[in-house]
């Protein structure tokens, strides 16, 4: 359009210089120049219409190029927002497994040292008694004292304290070695074995001190294979089966959090406010007070 304005100005002016001569008394070579002096600044408008319209599309292209980089970068931002949120929401959904396989491997550990320390007072308890019989061996032989019946031979001789033979294991490992290697597969994340070590325990050493803790840990490895139906009936089992057992308070917790687990809220609920009204003070109290406050419900039940 302003090319066109241009064109048509510049066709008046040129009418008119015509006319101007035909009109006037100018010569004609006067004339002649000024149509060859306007034709050139014709041409140098037309030239410079045309250089500016060559920036613009240079500057059109530029823009549009850069329009394009900055489309592509915000692309590629939103492509890295979209999975670092994916890699928080991983990791707050993994928070709660791992910090229940930590707890698990924890309270292993505890239960390691507390079998050594068991370990070494037996020792110390052997220790002594065999301590004692060498002293008592020791005063007959100062003193002549008469010897205990079956304590000499036919001849007279002192015959060496008798101590009774331990029966023999055949296949079947002793307590102590079935509890450890239960518990060293369990902080492993050798669940089967462990499973079926403590299993056995339970089956061979009912009796012992340690066969609550054994239950325990069968509610455990179920729980870390997410078999929340078949670890609430092994913590019951600790409940029911072990009212002395020190694994009263964690087999009540973890029951609650499997019960949550199964989508059964309200049965949850309920054994995770026990927990903090039977026990006071300990680890397991505070985490049944994180999880209700988690769930959004009162610590105690309402009347």
């Amino acid at each position: 359009m302003r090319t066109r304005n241009i064109l048509l100005f510049s066709g008046a002016m040129f009418v008119s210089a015509v006319a101007g001569s035909l009109v006037g008394p100018r010569p004609a070579l006067a004339v002649a120049r000024e149509i060859i002096e306007l034709q050139h600044d014709v041409t140098l408008i037309l030239q410079g219409q045309k250089d500016m319209q060559n920036q613009m599309t240079q500057d059109h292209t530029v823009q549009k190029t850069l329009i394009e980089q900055s489309s592509d970068t915000v692309l590629k931002l939103n492509a890295t927002m979209n999975g670092l949120q994916k890699s928080v929401q991983d990791v707050q959904a993994n928070a709660g497994t791992r910090l229940d396989t930590m707890s698990t491997q924890v309270q292993g550990l505890s239960d390691n040292l507390e079998e050594i320390k068991s370990r070494i007072g037996k020792l110390n308890q052997q220790l002594v008694d065999l301590q004692n019989t060498v002293q008592a061996i020791d005063a007959r032989l100062a003193g002549g004292a008469p010897s205990a019946p079956g304590a000499t031979g036919p001849t007279g001789a002192l015959n060496p304290p008798k101590f009774e033979a331990a029966a023999p294991s055949g296949p079947l490992p002793s307590a102590d070695t079935l509890y450890s290697n239960g518990l060293r597969d369990i902080t492993s994340g050798k669940y089967d074995l462990a499973n079926s070590e403590f299993q056995d325990y339970l089956k061979y050493y009912a009796d012992t001190d340690l066969a609550s803790n054994a239950q325990f840990y069968l509610g455990e490895i179920a729980y870390s294979q997410k078999q929340y139906d078949r670890a609430v009936n092994e913590y019951d089992k600790v409940l029911t089966n072990y009212p002395k057992s020190f694994k009263l308070a964690p087999a009540r917790l973890k029951k609650g959090m499997s019960l949550i687990e199964l989508n059964q809220k309200s049965a949850g609920v309920r054994e995770l406010r026990e927990v903090v009204k039977r026990y006071p003070g300990t680890e397991e109290e505070r985490r049944a007070r994180a999880k209700l406050k988690d769930l959004g419900v009162a610590v105690s039940a309402t009347r």
